[in-house]
C-alpha cells in the first residue's frame, strides 16, 4: 500500500472511530456515540484520487476550541483557513490518527474540495469547519494541519491563530518577481518570501520537467528582467 492510500485509510478509519462534522456557516452539532459511525465525506481520498476527491487547504488562519458549559460537556474545535482560489468548497475537518499521538495531541487536517482546473490567481477563499470530540477523550492539545503550515493549540477550551500568512497573488502579472535576498522594493515588486509555500518559478529560459497538478502551487512564469507574464494555480 502506497502513501496516499495509507493516508487515505487512516483518515476513513479515523472518521468512522470519531465521526467529523464539517460546516460552510455555523450550526448546531452532536457528537456520534462512541464507535458509532460519524458524518463522513462521499470520498476522503486525497486529491487526484477521483471527482469527489478533498485535499488540504492551503493555510490554517486560526483554531479554537469551545467546550459546552451543560454537561455531558462537548469539545468543540473550530478552524478557520484559506483556499488558494475562492473557488474551492465542502470544507472539512478529519482525524488523521486513531488516538492521542505520544504526545496527547489530536491531529486533524483541514481539507476541501479544490477545482478540477488549474485556475487564475484570485483572492484566497475564506474556509471555516469544525469537529466535535466526545466527552471524556484523551487529548491534552489540538494539531490542525493545511497543505502550508500548521497550528497547534495546547490549551484546552482556547484559541490560537497563525502569526503570519502569504500574499494571494491576484494581483502579481506585470509585477517584478524577487528571490529572496534580492534588494528589490516598492508596489511594484514581489517577494519570494511573501509568496506562498512551495510556488513554482518558471524563468524566462527555464524548461519545465513536469506537468504534475497541485491545487496548492503556485506557478509564475517570468519574462525578460524576471517580470510575471502569467501566474496560475495548478
Amino acid at each position: 500500500m502506497n502513501a496516499k492510500h495509507r493516508l487515505a485509510a487512516a483518515i476513513v478509519g479515523a472518521l468512522v472511530l470519531f465521526g467529523c462534522v464539517s460546516m460552510t456557516s455555523l450550526a448546531q452539532v452532536a457528537a456520534p456515540p462512541q464507535g458509532a459511525s460519524g458524518a463522513q465525506p462521499p470520498d476522503a481520498s486525497p486529491s487526484g484520487e477521483g471527482p469527489d476527491s478533498v485535499t488540504p487547504v492551503l493555510e490554517v488562519a486560526s483554531v479554537e476550541l469551545i467546550r459546552s458549559a451543560h454537561a455531558p460537556e462537548l469539545d468543540i474545535v473550530r478552524a478557520r483557513g484559506f483556499s488558494s482560489t475562492d473557488n474551492w468548497s465542502d470544507p472539512q475537518l478529519v482525524a488523521i490518527s486513531r488516538g492521542p499521538s505520544a504526545d496527547g495531541m489530536l491531529d486533524l487536517m483541514f481539507v476541501a474540495r479544490a477545482p478540477d482546473d488549474a485556475s487564475n490567481p484570485t483572492r484566497f477563499g475564506p474556509m471555516e469547519a469544525i469537529f466535535v470530540i466526545e466527552p471524556g477523550h484523551p487529548y491534552k492539545g489540538i494539531r490542525v494541519r493545511g497543505a502550508a503550515n500548521t497550528l497547534k493549540l495546547t490549551q484546552l477550551p482556547g484559541y490560537v491563530e497563525a502569526s503570519k500568512h502569504s500574499i494571494d497573488c491576484s494581483s502579481c502579472v506585470g509585477k517584478t518577481y524577487v528571490a529572496k535576498g534580492g534588494s528589490a522594493s516598492g508596489k511594484d515588486a514581489v517577494r519570494e518570501e511573501d509568496l506562498p509555500q512551495g510556488t513554482r518559478v518558471v524563468r524566462e529560459n527555464d524548461g519545465i520537467r513536469k506537468l504534475d497538478s497541485d491545487p496548492n502551487r503556485l506557478t509564475l512564469v517570468l519574462g525578460a528582467g524576471d517580470r510575471i507574464v502569467q501566474a496560475f494555480w495548478d
